[in-house]
């Protein structure tokens, strides 16, 4: 399978600005299988919801992801503003598939040294998604930092992570990154985005990470682009059933 990341530098709440920067990329990096773009990559990281909202809303950038998979016969996955029925507010993270069918994860862990959680709900739901016989573990940003939550029970082969991780904790990114590729032998699929807001300034460095955390592709820092690479299920099983650490890890119940 050929995935390409899309590191964008974020438009302030300007969703119909960001779709167009993302077809752009799309454009340049024609033929992958899936593009995986940045947490809230429609609006920033905005920590006030109705900031945003209307924005939103009026460009409707799920169906923009409907759209876009659908004429590129590709898979899109990246996190957006959501509000469910009964008003609470997601960071939810969608991956579109080219039929026009979609699933979600909400953010599990919502970054309270920003205020995160008070205004919007945690997710409480694992989500796997499989397309063309790979299974992806949906992940942003803070989970990151939190091993438990994808700790790999064998129900996947990669983990897709979108972010806005700050330039400040680069470092912690490009770690973790490797340390959760390394630990779940699995693939990783880290989308960062560039640029800066109110808040931080974003250095990018996506990436996507092999089971033994060689970087298969990394992103130059501070620019605009998509970054491309082929998995490989057939290495991967070869080297899980080679090594088969996942059989001996700890098997107790967290979630």
């Amino acid at each position: 399978m050929r995935i390409s990341v899309l590191q964008t530098d974020v438009k302030w709440a300007q969703p119909k600005a960001n779709q167009d920067t993302a077809n752009l990329l799309i454009s340049k990096a024609a033929h992958s299988d899936l593009y995986v773009l940045p947490e809230m990559w429609t609006t920033g990281f905005a920590i006030k919801p109705d900031n945003i909202e209307k924005e939103e809303k009026q460009h409707d950038s799920l169906q923009w992801m409907i759209r876009t998979s659908q004429k590129n016969n590709c898979a899109l996955c990246g996190s957006i503003l959501a509000k469910n029925d009964e008003g609470e507010y997601r960071n939810r993270l969608y991956f579109v598939k080219p039929d026009g069918t979609y699933r979600y994860y909400d953010k599990r862990h919502l970054f309270s040294y920003g205020g995160e959680d008070k205004y919007y709900t945690a997710g409480s739901e694992r989500t796997v998604v499989e397309y063309m016989g790979v299974r992806f573990l949906l992940q942003v940003c803070y989970d990151l930092r939190f091993p438990l939550w994808q700790r790999n029970k064998e129900d996947y082969d990669a983990i897709i992570f979108t972010a806005n991780w700050p330039r400040s904790r680069q470092n912690v990114w490009q770690i973790l990154l490797r340390a959760r590729a390394i630990e779940n032998q699995c693939y990783v699929i880290g989308a960062n985005r560039i640029g800066s807001d109110t808040q931080c300034s974003y250095l990018g460095r996506s990436a996507i990470i092999d089971a033994k955390g060689k970087t298969l592709i990394q992103a130059k820092d501070d620019t605009e682009q998509s970054i491309t690479a082929d998995i490989d299920m057939e290495k991967l099983q070869r080297f899980r059933t080679k090594f088969p650490v996942l059989k001996d890890r700890d098997k107790f119940k967290m979630y």
